[in-house]
């Protein structure tokens, strides 16, 4: 077990350097940060825009090897540069990457925990009513946009606040600007504002994991283990859930783990809709002003977040599999 964590961190850092390296390489090559300054009225000297450029570490006048270099051995200090408002990299990843995980965490295990369920649920009983209702249900998430549905909540969000009579759900922002009180005021504040963005996001992976888990559990409920299990005394309930789930639920966590570590910045248009100034909301602000630092900031966080959950999620199989302990 200790050689193979051993091998799996060993493969885990050098595809962070790999997926580091063509993230700022790519954005260098793709970006044109000097087009940030031509065209001002009155026009600036290219002087100083070439200062402002060497002040970024981002000027194209300078070799891509010797920008690299500098770049890298700047982040193995910690330090991510400068955006192309002059503020520091670090500050900004620091403030959204809580923002978002705040969002993202909670939606993505309420989302994996129900879909798990329901799936299991569904494969058991299946063509019965709840697993009918439940592929409905899935089908038509699955159908709808990511953006189409967090406008729908958001609008009947709006709807019951208006038959309630009072605010109960918040639509913008994670908390509320003229908040003044603290403690547990603060905490309800907050969680309503927490609750559409993450309706929003849980419905998708309900969608997603409960199809995926029914299929797999679908493939172990035929298999021989199981026969085998059940024809030593075990009962269905017995040998369902001390062999058929163990199985079944293996090819989730991997599942899971990559689909989370893509949520942090694949989840734009939620944090844009309900007014979230994460990491997705910074990437594509970054993108559009050719700011390479910020745009290799987010790289680099999303492909360790990505890397280490693969990490944990093989660990979490080889714990649950003894094939892979031995292999």
């Amino acid at each position: 077990m200790l050689n193979y964590l051993v091998k799996r961190v060993l493969n885990f850092l050098i595809m962070v350097v790999l997926a580091s390296t063509l993230g700022y390489v790519l954005s260098s090559l793709a970006f044109d940060p000097r087009a940030n300054y031509q065209g001002a009225n009155p026009p600036i000297p290219e002087s100083t825009i070439n200062a402002k450029l060497d002040n970024l570490g981002v000027n194209p006048a300078r070799p891509l090897v010797g920008r690299y270099l500098d770049w890298a051995g700047n982040v193995l200090t910690g330090d991510f540069g400068v955006t192309v408002g002059e503020q520091r990299v670090n500050e900004e990843l620091s403030r959204r990457i809580w923002v978002s995980l705040r969002l993202l965490v909670l939606g993505s295990v309420i989302g994996s925990l129900v879909g798990v369920v329901l799936g299991v649920v569904s494969a058991v009983r299946q063509y019965g009513a709840t697993d009918r209702a439940a592929s409905v249900l899935s089908f038509s998430l699955l159908s709808t946009p990511v953006f189409l549905l967090a406008i729908l909540l958001k609008f009947g969000a709006i709807d019951l606040n208006n038959r309630l009579g009072t605010t109960f759900f918040f639509t913008i922002g994670e908390y509320s600007a003229d908040f003044t009180g603290n403690g547990w005021d603060l905490l309800v504040n907050r969680l309503q504002h927490l609750i559409l963005p993450t309706l929003s996001i849980a419905l998708g992976g309900i969608a997603f994991y409960s199809r995926y888990q029914r299929n797999a559990m679908l493939d172990v409920l035929g298999s021989d283990f199981l026969r085998t299990a059940r024809a030593k005394g075990l009962s269905s309930r017995q040998s369902l859930f001390r062999h058929g789930l163990r199985v079944a639920i293996l090819p989730m966590a991997t599942f899971f783990a990559y689909s989370f570590g893509l949520l942090v910045t694949g989840a734009p248009f939620t944090e844009s809709i309900f007014g979230w100034n994460g990491m997705g909301s910074w990437f594509i602000v970054a993108v559009q002003s050719n700011d390479i630092n910020s745009v290799s900031a987010v790289i680099v966080f999303s492909s360790v977040l990505v890397l280490l959950s693969g990490l944990l999620a093989d660990i979490a199989v080889a714990a649950l599999d003894p094939r892979v302990r031995l292999r």
